[in-house]
């Protein structure tokens, strides 16, 4: 399949969507590796394009320098060493990329003190190959904007699985795997079942993807893998965002929950949450139908009286693992308090990663009837 030539015109609504993700969750990255001083971090992006798109719009490069640019107080302050490394299979691209680059760091000469660089030239599986020791030598982050499915592939998503400090976004398109999943050049990539795919509706097409990833992790992995569904037109693709440690999907969530309050997994109303109701004149009458965090909220009480006794961090994870923020299990259990359904042995329930690290237990019993 032919790739898209995407920066000879300007970014559409979706493109930018993935881009704002990436720069959100650099801007939340980076800084946490800030505070040891001396430490060298590194971005790596795969399919870096040209910089800017026809209407001078940054893209995921341009996009890097603005996020070390907004710390290098800090930066300097502990003497950080910043690592980049980009990647432009097409010619014509990359000498705009250079351009671009080397133009945004005449612009900004602190930038040169603090960041060490390289912009490659070659085929993805090349440089993935070359550069494999220095993202498992240094905290990573990984953005691979990939036209396809290929970085699916056992040997790079295994590869990324088997690091410890590296957080990944990439790109797939999933409608593709729809249209074409059973076809050879698809199947050595993602050997998935499509006919226990396409059982949910096509517009969960890049969930099921994620799916399916996760039924490729081997026993014990700690990664853990989230979707992020990108409508364009008809098309579906998405945003897999993969991180092995709970402050980084904390903060992943948190990023896209605000891009979408209504879900949190989708540039658009991927449940059909905004639908309106239908006015029901029959004696008996549907249940109304609950919204992504309201089904969330019965999930948690569930959990809770199930459980009889638990705690903050244990509903922490609960909340990670389903994909939702601190504050949607924060509301609900201060709703629960003040309705007499749970009591916690604290002022506040205190449903956040700096529990977890402290170990702040608060203990949160279910004492309706």
């Amino acid at each position: 399949m032919p790739g898209i030539n995407l920066h000879n015109k300007p970014f559409d609504e979706s493109t930018l969507a993935k881009l704002e993700i990436f720069e959100k969750y650099a801007e939340a990255w980076l800084p946490v590796f800030c505070h040891k001083p001396g430490r060298t971090i590194c971005i790596f992006d795969f399919f870096a394009g040209t910089g800017y798109d026809k209407n001078n719009v940054p893209g995921s490069p341009i996009r890097i320098l603005k996020v070390v640019k907004e710390f290098l107080e800090i930066i300097f302050k502990n003497t950080i060493t910043v690592k980049v490394y980009l990647n432009e299979y097409n010619a014509a691209k990359y000498d705009l990329l250079k351009a671009s680059w080397e133009t945004y760091l005449d612009s900004n000469r602190d930038l040169r003190r603090v960041i060490k660089y390289e912009i490659f030239n070659k085929d993805f599986e090349e440089v993935f190959k070359t550069l494999l020791p220095e993202i498992n030598k240094y905290p990573s982050l990984v953005f691979l904007d990939q036209n396809g499915v290929k970085f699916a592939a056992d040997e790079y998503f295994q590869a990324l699985n088997k690091l410890s400090e590296t957080d990944f976004l990439f790109f797939i398109s999933s409608s593709y795997i729809w249209r074409f999943g059973e076809k050879k050049e698809f199947q050595k990539y993602l050997p998935i079942n499509i006919n226990e795919l396409k059982k949910n509706p096509y517009k969960f097409i890049h969930q099921e993807v994620v799916h399916a990833l996760k039924r490729k992790l081997p026993d014990g992995s700690k990664l853990k893998l989230y979707p992020f569904s990108i409508k364009k037109g008809t098309h579906i693709y998405g945003l897999v965002f993969g991180a092995k440690h709970l402050l980084a999907v904390d903060k992943f969530l948190d990023i896209v929950w605000k891009k979408n309050p209504i879900n949190g997994d989708a540039n658009f109303d991927i449940y059909d949450d905004l639908a309106p109701v239908e006015k029901q004149l029959s004696l008996f009458p549907k249940p109304l139908k609950l919204n992504k965090i309201e089904r969330f909220q019965l999930l948690l009480e569930e959990e809770i009286k199930l459980a009889g006794t638990i705690t903050n961090l244990e509903l922490y994870e609960f909340t990670i693992d389903k994909a939702h923020i601190c504050t949607h299990t924060k509301d609900h259990l201060v709703a629960l308090k003040n309705k007499g359904k749970i009591t916690y042995d604290s002022r506040f329930p205190k449903i956040n990663y700096e529990a977890v690290k402290k170990k702040d237990v608060v203990t949160i019993k279910w004492v309706a009837k």
